[in-house]
């Protein structure tokens, strides 16, 4: 096609008539959601010369990774993503050095106490827990035949290795072992793991220069014309594309309309994924405040806590982190749920409980309060990160091919090997933008 002096002309006259055309300068791009996808390609179609909207439906930026600071200077923690996953090509690694935050690799930690219903565990109960995850970890290990959950892996194990099972799908994925594939978790990146003192505020602090509208919540996308119309609670805003970064518990609440739906390929990957519910409750300590002196640094080992019944509960009590005077109770599956939706009061006595069955009662005495990290009833995760369902496997992958050539879905869920961790949205990010720009050249 040839363009002539006069259709130039023709097609300006028609940009002034048409609001609907006008409005459409809006931005180039608008990307829903300021975690770390949004974030990344955001920043990288800036950086590409286009012109750039981000929409936060929270006050904050960094999404799921967010460095909790209310429990006062010196007791900050991670209430979301805190390691640098498969460091050798996770792109935190650097921005971190560069950042000079403070890191560990987590490598001399005492192996931790052993609590089974209030009590102690023998060394015989601990070596035996230790075997049950090392024989899951072979069944795992690139298991063939068709994809099934890893409840079905282990059901010919001992109770050990059962065991063993729901305590590593409950604290690593944030879910019970029959909702997981394994195949998927099969996929998963592996490498060094660095430990962040402050991921999320790393996150936030490197792209805090990024024009991001802040607690404006996306109601609805509208791409029946040649671009988007974006409908938020301050307005609407038109681009030619948009990036949707939300969590699929997001796109499966309802609460983002798209008209018209999204083709049934898209929903139906969706749908092959579930979010986990991994939790975190921080509780602020005081030792001196204790009535004795036993509660002693030193004698303040981490513990994993193990409760029987439904839900149950698997937990990780994470003690004293980076020095601080802390306490970080680390859980999932559906005892995590159970906390979420007794409420922040209800879920920190639980945990003060169980601080207490592993210390003894003196150290209720030094908690001085506490912080519930409830990403399974926030309405912008509504769970803490992305799971596969059992046969689903190719949902991540199929998520990620656009809709109408002008919304582009990213995220950790799309993440493949990187999914549930801040460095594989970051990555998903900048494959959306790449997607993107492609677009706006052609």
């Amino acid at each position: 096609m040839t363009l002539s002096r006069r259709s130039l002309l023709a097609g300006a006259a028609i940009l002034a008539a048409s609001p609907r055309a006008r409005a459409a300068a809006d931005a180039d791009v608008a990307v829903i959601g300021a975690g770390a996808a949004g974030l990344a390609a955001a920043a990288a179609i800036r950086r590409n010369g286009h012109s750039v909207v981000v929409l936060e439906a929270r006050t904050r930026i960094g999404g799921r990774a967010f460095t909790e600071t209310a429990l006062g200077p010196g007791r900050s923690f991670d209430a979301g993503g805190q390691y640098v996953h498969w460091a050798e090509r996770n792109p935190w690694r650097e921005i971190a050095v560069a950042a000079r935050v403070r890191t560990s690799d987590d490598a001399t930690s005492p192996w931790p106490v052993l609590v089974k219903d209030g009590v102690r565990a023998s060394e015989t109960e601990r070596r035996q827990r230790r075997s049950g995850f090392g024989r899951v970890s072979a069944l795992l290990d690139h298991p063939a035949g068709p994809d099934r959950s890893v409840a079905q892996a282990v059901a010919g194990e001992d109770e050990a290795a059962r065991a063993a099972a729901t305590g590593l799908t409950r604290l690593t994925l944030g879910e019970e072992p029959d909702r997981v594939s394994t195949a998927d978790y099969d996929q998963l990146w592996s490498g060094d793991d660095i430990w962040i003192d402050g991921y999320g505020a790393l996150v936030a602090g490197h792209y805090a220069d990024l024009p991001v509208r802040l607690d404006t919540p996306v109601t609805g996308i509208d791409w029946r014309g040649p671009g988007v119309a974006v409908e938020t609670s301050r307005g609407t805003l038109r681009a030619a594309c948009a990036i949707v970064t939300v969590p699929v518990g997001v796109l499966a609440s309802g609460s983002l309309r798209f008209t018209p739906d999204l083709p049934a390929a898209t929903a139906e990957a969706a749908a092959g994924l579930t979010m986990g519910a991994y939790t975190k409750i921080g509780l602020a300590l005081d030792l001196a405040k204790s009535r004795t002196q036993d509660l002693r640094a030193q004698d303040l080992r981490d513990a994993v806590i193990l409760r029987s019944g439904t839900p149950g509960l698997t937990a990780y009590l994470e003690m004293q982190p980076f020095g601080k005077p802390l306490a970080v109770f680390h859980c999932g599956g559906d005892g995590a749920r159970a906390l979420c939706e007794a409420g922040e009061a209800a879920a920190l006595s639980a945990a003060t409980d169980h601080l207490v069955s592993v210390f003894g009662a003196d150290i209720r005495a030094a908690i001085t309060g506490g912080r519930l990290a409830a990403w399974w009833t926030d309405p912008y995760s509504h769970g803490s990160y992305s799971i596969a369902r059992p046969g689903h496997l190719a949902a991540r992958e199929s998520l990620r091919v656009p809709v109408g050539e002008r919304i582009f879905l990213s995220g950790e869920a799309l993440a493949g090997g990187g999914a549930m961790t801040v460095g594989g949205a970051t990555l998903d990010g900048e494959r959306a933008a790449r997607d993107v720009l492609k677009r706006l050249g052609s």
